[in-house]
């Protein structure tokens, strides 16, 4: 593999895939060779669109395809484990769409699959791959602003979604906090580590799941995090860490942002701006050429999505929804979510702003 392209698979063809595929088709080391459907028809569409040589009516041949490196599951979250561990199974490494699964019990049965095979696997959190966002990580490592004491973060849609939208389904995973809420959990999580404590109310809506939510994340040290979401109401997509010497403050889209403003007291504000020779949105790719150099490099995982770092985000998410009483039904059966993305009928949708 360190000498010919890395080739990818791609699972599900719904708003999301086709995004991440559209630029992953732009990395001369990359190579689109597959992609899988839960319909024939909707696979060969997405063939004929992105050029891709391969396209399957089933996971099944996909996940069976040794010509295929990694596959990028990109699936509703309520099919990740089923998906992603079909997959593993059959010996291929998986990217895989946050949030990672429905819950913690499912993330840890992928996570140890891929340890026991060998195989790599990375939950697909672009934040982390963005070079401005490893960068505001680095200065506050650095102690650019002392020691850090209080993180706030958001990200909200104005909607309004309908009932029957997957944002609202139980059976897929709905609500805002899986789809909206793990990017501020997780800005969190990258600048303080796991929480001590967690609290959190939500309003919920009349299937169930949560319309908007906030948390409050404390840590020993001392430091508190407030995260909110909502499919109820289009957010400024802020961020902001405040620390003991100064602020880092994110102005908008701080999952993908075009830049931050350090504020050290007793001197003057310096903007750090994004580099964006690869396009406005350039996201996804960053987080491709981390799989392709883990994988180059031998490794079953990335220094820069670690997969305990992804079962530590879903142990909050969990105690978040049990704080505010959400659960889903393969849940309540005591079973995988295996088949409800399946048989929805509804491929994931991207959902981030334009």
């Amino acid at each position: 593999m360190t000498e010919r392209k890395v080739r990818w698979g791609i699972l599900a063809t719904g708003g999301i895939a086709a995004a991440f595929t559209a630029d992953l088709v732009d990395l001369p080391d990359a190579e689109v060779v597959a992609v899988a459907s839960r319909t024939e028809e909707s696979a060969r569409a997405f063939a004929e669109r992105f050029g891709v040589p391969r396209a399957y009516g089933g996971w099944e041949g996909l996940a069976a395809d040794e010509d295929v490196d990694v596959v990028y599951v990109a699936t509703p979250h309520a099919a990740h484990r089923a998906a992603a561990g079909l997959c593993l199974e059959a010996g291929r490494n998986v990217l895989c769409e946050k949030p990672f699964t429905l819950n913690v019990r499912e993330a840890a049965e992928l996570v140890a699959l891929a340890r026991a095979r060998g195989r790599f696997l990375m939950e697909a959190m672009w934040m982390y791959c963005n070079p401005l966002v490893r960068r505001l990580k680095e200065l506050v490592d650095d102690g650019a602003i002392g020691d850090v004491r209080t993180v706030q973060a958001d990200f909200g849609l104005a909607g309004p979604f309908p009932p029957a939208h997957r944002l609202r389904d139980p059976a897929q995973g709905g609500g805002a906090l899986l789809d909206l809420g793990v990017y501020p959990v997780s800005f969190a999580h990258l600048l303080l580590g796991e929480p001590s404590e967690v609290t959190a109310r939500a309003v919920l809506s009349p299937e169930g799941v949560d319309l908007q939510t906030g948390a409050l994340l404390s840590w020993e040290s001392g430091a508190l995090a407030s995260v909110h979401c909502s499919i109820a109401g289009g957010t400024a997509t802020t961020a902001s860490v405040t620390g003991s010497l100064g602020r880092i403050d994110i102005p908008s889209g701080f999952f993908d942002p075009p830049r931050f403003v350090l504020h050290r007291d007793g001197r003057t504000p310096e903007e750090f701006t994004a580099d964006r020779t690869d396009g406005p949105r350039a996201g996804f790719r960053h987080e491709a050429r981390e799989v392709m150099r883990a994988l180059r490099a031998g490794e079953t995982e990335s220094p820069l999505v670690p997969l305990d770092g992804t079962l530590a985000v879903m142990r909050t998410l969990d105690a978040i929804r049990d704080r505010v009483g959400v659960r889903y039904p393969a849940e309540a059966a005591g079973a995988g979510a295996g088949g409800t993305g399946e048989a929805s009928g509804v491929e994931e949708a991207v959902v981030t702003p334009a």
